[in-house]
């Protein structure tokens, strides 16, 4: 294997490339990337770097002796439009193509829009452009602030917004935002952490659409209200970037279909992080993009699979000051029990909580509100059972 060429000049995607070398790869490596920038820090965006805070500097995630060591041709700025398997090349929108002898994709996923959305005013929060631009926004004076939709980036974004001295309205299409990471109970507690930080919270209706001509003035609710806006943010989750693999003989699927160890139908191509649906998941967490290129890499060298991604599901958010932690697998019917702290009936006790929950005597996910010491106990504790769990019986 002379050449390996990553596809996505992501955090999975920089990540692969640290593990190519780490492994002893010593070939030619090249790394195509979309976005004019080196590979930066997503999470902050909606928080730090929104607030000012933090600066584009402080998100980077090479320096010059990390990218001297990757020893890598950094294509960026220029988008790949097909993956030829039978010539191995990979084809770039500029017309030029790269031969190669494997491939990582990392190309990760793309904010879903709404109709409406050229409307001046309107933005999406997913990468750094888009961030650069709505910090521009939020600096022009006081703002009415709708954001659309109550997930992570949502609320993240609300919560920068609401600190900055904005008026803010979330409006999320479900009974409740979080319901399917964190299940009803403990979204209904994580959602009075909205109203403490002084935002409104619509649930249970859509959005019917946008008004204005030139400039946004207003949202459209299918319930028939009309709410009015100056800024309006979409935050109703992402796609993975997979349009330039359509004409590919991948599977294909909400990502790109892969085993438990990354890869995929095809010898010498691999996908990890958000565009990645390994094992029948897609995860769209930082240690996922993290954790998955270790076990990609390894698999892409050996030429099979020969190691499986056995990691826990971990993913964590601050909102309004608090810190919402989650690990494990939750499903509807678990028991969830409070071991630590208190929940009120206005949500999270002053001092936060942990909550186990448990399905058939044993606790299969954890989640902290403002506890991070006790929730890092029990997700060690959980990643000890699933390592046991997956040992092979010794006879």
């Amino acid at each position: 294997m002379k050449t390996v060429t990553i596809v996505g000049a992501s955090l999975s995607g920089l990540y692969a490339a640290r593990e190519l070398r780490a492994q002893g790869f010593d070939g030619r490596l090249v790394i195509v990337g979309e976005e004019p920038h080196q590979p930066y820090d997503r999470p902050p965006l909606s928080k730090d770097f929104l607030t000012g805070r933090t600066d584009e500097e402080h998100l980077a995630l090479t320096d010059a002796d990390d990218a001297a060591g990757l020893d890598a041709e950094w294509l960026l700025g220029v988008r790949a439009r097909g993956l030829d398997t039978r010539g191995r090349t990979v084809l770039l929108d500029d017309g030029r193509t790269v031969s190669t002898d494997a491939v990582v994709i990392a190309t990760g996923a793309a904010a879903r829009r709404i109709p409406g959305e050229s409307l001046a005013g309107v933005h999406t929060l997913r990468t750094l452009d888009d961030a650069r631009a709505l910090r521009a926004d939020l600096c022009r004076g006081h703002r009415r602030v709708v954001v659309i939709g109550g997930g992570f980036i949502g609320a993240e974004t609300a919560s920068s917004c609401a600190g900055l001295g904005h008026a803010v309205t979330v409006v999320e299409a479900a009974p409740l935002p979080l319901v399917p990471q964190i299940g009803a109970g403990m979204a209904a507690v994580c959602a009075a952490l909205h109203r403490r930080g002084g935002v409104e919270l619509i649930t249970g209706t859509g959005v019917a659409g946008l008004r204005g001509t030139a400039t946004v003035t207003g949202v459209d609710l299918t319930d028939g209200r009309t709410l009015p806006a100056d800024l309006v943010i979409v935050g109703i989750g992402a796609s993975p970037n997979t349009s330039w693999l359509a004409a590919s003989t991948l599977a294909l699927q909400d990502g790109v279909l892969c085993d438990d160890g990354c890869a995929t139908a095809l010898p010498q191509v691999v996908a990890v992080g958000d565009v990645a649906r390994v094992g029948g998941r897609r995860a769209e967490h930082w240690t996922a993009a993290t954790e998955q290129p270790r076990v990609a890499v390894t698999n892409l060298l050996a030429g099979r699979t020969v190691e499986t991604v056995r990691t826990v599901p971990y993913f964590w958010s601050d909102q309004y000051g608090s810190r919402i932690q989650f690990a494990g697998r939750h499903r509807d019917g678990d028991t969830v029990r409070v071991t630590e702290g208190e929940i009120n009936d206005d949500g999270p006790g002053e001092t936060g909580f942990l909550a186990h929950y448990e399905r058939d005597g044993r606790t299969v996910a954890v989640l902290g509100v403002d506890r991070p010491r006790a929730f890092m106990r029990a997700r060690r504790e959980l990643q000890r059972e699933e390592r046991e769990r997956a040992a092979p019986a010794v006879l």
